[in-house]
């Protein structure tokens, strides 16, 4: 208790409350269109949001104690989009049957170690590029929020530069404050939106069916090693971190499962998020950086027992404020993935490739841009590599 008490730093702790924030501000949405496409009552809404946040909680704060490595759980985001067209066909019953067995494939995967052996021969360059091209399209947000609120981007990018040449540590915290104070202070605050609510979990019976394991299961098997825990694993290796892949994959998995009956889809590394817990804005010192991931999962903890609480802070304050808050956040992690993918000359090439294809948002045969990025990378790379033949010479010749 007194190392955590003497690892805990603002920078760390700020970078953990953002991480959190801006898995609420864009993914959860996607959870309320399928709500929607689904007909579910308020009262499963509630409980499906309780369930992903009280995983993300518990597994992010136990995982990150016990390697001392900012491990950050959110939900499946691409899991969350499937879910969009398939719920409404097969029901939330035969979708919690889905989800048990989704997690006991991904339980065996991770038990197996294979995931692991996958990870150790992937090329840096390769991983970093990966991890450029998703953060891309945060980054340019930035920008495109600039024409909706002028004042609020142009003073919040305005801080983050001033406070990268003072204080760097404290660059992504003053982005925060100065865009809070502007929205208050030019009554573009809704309070009205605010409301107060508690959550509460209902128990869902489920209901197994062929048709929800091959048309939900096994998609949501795919996107999650494809789309959520290859990146994250990258964002972990990108940072310096060697923690192994196999326990943060078992451990997701046996969360999910105890979860399902209660709604949630999924529970597996973050990939976006995590990198604002990794960085340097969280702590120069890479042992202090778990303390990020600590600080995200109390505000988990907390927004998911407040339920739809949580959705209300966000309505309240202008779009533009959050999208430009996550972009400018997640500047330092952009530029040192950037540089890692281009670092080593004879890889340069298959990490462009890489950051390119990701960067792309391309989503081909239902699976993700990470995925199509990781595989052209990799033919690349393979590519590249081969030795051409080499000449014979009249010496090597044989003689007549």
């Amino acid at each position: 208790m007194k190392d955590l008490f003497k690892d805990c730093s603002l920078s760390a702790i700020v970078a953990g409350l953002l991480a959190t924030m801006i898995s609420y501000a864009g993914p959860l949405v996607i959870i309320f269109h399928a709500a929607e496409a689904a007909h579910l009552s308020h009262g499963q809404l509630s409980s499906w949001v309780w369930a992903v946040s009280m995983g993300s909680a518990v597994l992010g704060a136990a995982l990150s104690l016990r390697y001392r490595v900012p491990v950050v759980i959110a939900w499946s985001i691409p899991g969350s989009a499937l879910l969009v067209t398939a719920l409404p066909h097969i029901g939330l019953e035969q979708a919690v049957g889905a989800y048990l067995v989704a997690n006991l494939v991904l339980l065996v995967i991770g038990i197996s170690g294979a995931f692991d052996r996958l990870i150790a021969r992937l090329p840096g360059s390769i991983a970093a590029g990966m991890q450029a091209g998703i953060l891309f399209s945060f980054g340019i947000e930035v920008f495109r929020a600039l024409p909706v609120q002028p004042v609020l981007v142009v003073a919040m990018f305005a801080s983050y530069v001033l406070m990268r040449r003072l204080q760097p540590r404290y660059a992504v915290a003053a982005v925060l404050c100065v865009g809070a104070a502007i929205t208050l202070f030019s009554g573009q605050l809704r309070s009205e939106a605010l409301v107060l609510e508690l959550a509460s979990p209902q128990f869902i019976t489920p209901q197994f069916s062929p048709a929800a394991v091959f048309s939900l299961a096994l998609p949501l098997v795919l996107v999650a090693l494809t789309g959520q825990f290859m990146p994250g694993m990258a964002v972990l290796r990108n940072a310096g971190y060697p923690t192994p892949a196999s326990p943060l994959i078992s451990a997701s998995a046996l969360g999910g499962a105890l979860l399902a009956p209660f709604g949630c889809h999924g529970l597996n590394l973050a990939a976006v998020t995590a990198s604002l817990c990794t960085g340097r804005e969280a702590h120069e010192d890479p042992r202090r950086r778990y303390i990020a991931a600590l600080s995200g999962s109390v505000l988990y903890l907390l927004l998911g027992i407040a339920g739809a609480t949580l959705m209300s802070l966000f309505a309240a304050f202008p779009a533009a404020l959050i999208a430009a808050l996550a972009g400018l956040a997640l500047y330092g992690a952009i530029s040192e993935a950037l540089a890692r993918s281009l670092a080593e000359p004879h890889e340069r090439d298959a990490g462009l490739f890489t950051f390119l294809v990701t960067a792309s948002g391309v989503s081909f045969l239902g699976l993700s841009a990470a995925f199509w990025g990781l595989l052209f990378g990799l033919g690349a790379h393979a590519l590249l590599r081969l030795r051409r033949p080499q000449p014979v010479t009249e010496a090597d010749s044989p003689r007549a």
